[in-house]
């Protein structure tokens, strides 16, 4: 059975589920995305991967830059929809907008709401050292992230970084939407309050978040390097230049914290100790700990800052 939806996303993380929505089949009357933004050395604007994705199949795109206007809002409503379908979109949907579409709008959000409502949530929940996290199709209303459930998928995180679950997440995410859709249609799905008291906020990465602190524990230094990796990535300094670090394992050691313990990239933290597997140099691509020592001295004894 198919829908009549409008799809409104704007990263990568949205993309498979647009194309999910596409091959099931659905009456997709409007993709709605952020606007172009400059991007590259020529800052020449460019649309976003949801929008690309659009184009390719001859579907319209609209890049209004709010839904608060009676314009914007009249268009909306004029789609005559059964359904939206909001991932990662980028901007507030009002009262008025919420309540066009037949059966309403649906968000597909990376967390176990009630925990981490908000922008940075499978972030969060690995620089917290969350033991798993997963999706949610919820049932928007005029909250951060408070309305229903419907359907849900967990994952443990284990040692994975927020680049691993974001893409697991991500097709995980497009396959549980496609389901709830489909329940949704038949009234064989029911919704499910959430519980205000065990909620947390998400809030956005800040820039001085992503500075290594080695005066926390390793465990600490491990979880917001994987929560970090491998954008906006962690970083530390050493000798003048900085370095981001994208992945670490924790092992035995200890020492003044940023010390390194050898020559193979071990460095003390406040507790314990991490070796560093995988970094960048600055206007460099990711490399490996042993291809980094090729071109870059860092002897036992090194302080990181």
């Amino acid at each position: 059975m198919t829908l009549r939806i409008a799809f409104m996303g704007t990263p990568d993380f949205s993309v498979p589920m647009l194309a999910e929505l596409i091959a099931q089949g659905h009456d997709i009357a409007a993709v709605y995305s952020q606007p172009p933004r400059p991007k590259g050395r020529g800052l020449a604007e460019e649309p976003s991967p949801v929008a690309r994705l659009a184009a390719t199949h001859g579907l319209e795109v609209r890049t209004p830059a709010t839904l608060k206007t009676p314009e914007a809002q009249a268009a909306f409503a004029a789609l005559k929809l059964d359904a939206a379908v909001v991932i990662a979109y980028g901007l507030i949907l009002p009262k008025s907008i919420l309540e066009a579409p037949r059966l309403g709008c649906f968000n597909l959000h990376g967390s176990l709401l009630p925990r981490w409502r908000g922008a940075a949530p499978l972030q969060r929940a690995i620089m917290a050292g969350d033991e798993e996290t997963g999706v949610m199709v919820m049932h928007m209303d005029e909250g951060l992230d408070t309305g229903p459930v419907l359907m849900a998928e967990r994952v443990r995180i284990g040692r994975r970084t927020y680049g691993e679950l974001h893409n697991e997440l991500s097709r995980l995410g497009a396959s549980l939407m496609v389901r709830a859709l489909a329940a949704l249609e038949r009234g064989s799905i029911a919704e499910h309050m959430q519980d205000d008291a065990g909620a947390s906020y998400a809030k956005k990465i800040l820039k001085e978040e992503s500075r290594i602190d080695w005066t926390k524990s390793a465990h600490e230094v491990d979880c917001l390097i994987r929560g970090l990796s491998p954008v906006p990535g962690a970083w530390t300094e050493v000798g003048g230049e900085r370095l981001k670090i994208l992945y670490a394992e924790p092992v035995e050691g200890g020492g003044a914290p940023g010390t390194l313990l050898d020559d193979a990239l071990t460095v003390a933290c406040g507790s314990g100790a991490l070796r560093l597997v995988r970094l960048q140099r600055a206007g460099k691509s990711a490399m490996s700990a042993s291809e980094l020592l090729r071109g870059f001295t860092l002897p036992k004894g090194s302080r990181l800052v």
